[in-house]
């Protein structure tokens, strides 16, 4: 691969979109909330944790190792619209902080 086709590619990457929000991971009566930057890809990243037994959340790892991948599910919450990432930032904490009190859930992250 040429230098331009990996400036084209990194250049790319860089002007993707994406969708800030809050989303919850389930396992039965266990629920977990948290913020993401990217919602589009924060299941990937938490499977991927979980998987390979290196997930902060010790209780979720825990959960995993003992019913497995097909007992989980990830759910997106809510969506954040905006441009201004100092505004996007505050609404995650606090879009957070709520859906925890909501759901009587736990920090997935």
């Amino acid at each position: 691969m040429d230098n331009a086709k990996k400036k084209d590619l990194v250049r790319e990457y860089k002007e993707q979109k994406t969708t800030p929000g809050i989303f919850a991971v389930r396992c039965g009566e266990s629920v977990w909330v948290g913020p993401s930057k990217n919602l589009d890809k924060q299941q990937n990243s938490i499977w991927f944790q979980l998987r390979m037994n290196g997930h902060m959340n010790k209780a979720m790892q825990a959960l995993w190792n003992e019913k497995g991948a097909d007992a989980f599910t990830f759910e997106v919450l809510e969506e954040i619209a905006g441009d201004n990432p100092q505004m996007i930032a505050l609404l995650l904490k606090e879009r957070d902080a709520a859906w925890l009190e909501e759901l009587s859930a736990g920090k997935a992250l």
